[in-house]
């Protein structure tokens, strides 16, 4: 059964690999553009970044009573994100502009409040990094199945050939949700490292 779960998943993410790909790379490089901004000393980004913190600490996910119902809250926001994002590449190109937007916030709290970069002490960076890699990893995986199911309604593929539901096929929304069995336990453990890592 472990096999036939892993043969599935795999095939999933191969077909979906080139919108994965695309959603990979403009997070890489919205993500190094925010992060050159504040580390160049860009006024428009860093007064972003602190207008930005400044909201989250009255915003939904810090005002929980403890660090782990603070996680819960972040797993569950960045999940709805991750649909939303699956949703919008029914459209193909819909969900580029909110990556973008993602991965250059992302980029931007590469420093802190003093405006000193993240990167400077080992486990800063760690913290950062692995916090960074684990979400953008599990947003990008979303928005690539969505993509890809979106690209099947246009051009469809030979394995795509069946049964269609609103159009798409059956086969896209399977993997789809082939590739959210990845996501999900991603976010989950990106969002419990982020709040109740020892490196916090």
């Amino acid at each position: 059964m472990f096999t036939h779960f892993k043969v599935d998943l795999f095939r999933a993410i191969r077909r979906a690999r080139n919108s994965i790909f695309a959603a990979a790379i403009t997070y890489l490089l919205s993500l190094s553009v925010g992060a050159f901004m504040v580390h160049s000393g860009n006024e428009f980004a860093l007064t972003y970044r602190d207008r930005l913190v400044a909201t989250a600490q009255t915003g939904t996910v810090l005002t929980q009573p403890d660090p782990f119902l603070m996680a819960l809250a972040d797993f569950s926001g960045n999940l709805r994100g991750a649909v939303a994002d699956s949703l919008g590449g029914l459209g193909v190109i819909i969900p580029f502009p909110l990556i973008a937007y993602r991965g250059w916030v992302g980029g931007i709290v590469s420093v802190d409040g003093d405006h000193a970069s993240r990167l400077l002490h080992a486990q800063d960076a760690a913290y950062y990094l692995s916090v960074l890699l684990l979400q953008l990893t599990a947003y990008t995986l979303a928005a690539g199945a969505g993509i890809n199911a979106g690209l099947s309604l246009w051009r469809p593929r030979p394995e795509y050939a069946g049964n269609k539901w609103l159009s798409i096929p059956v086969e896209a929304f399977r993997d789809l949700g082939w590739i959210y069995i990845l996501v999900v336990p991603i976010f989950l453990v990106a969002s419990l490292w982020e709040f109740l890592s020892p490196w916090r």
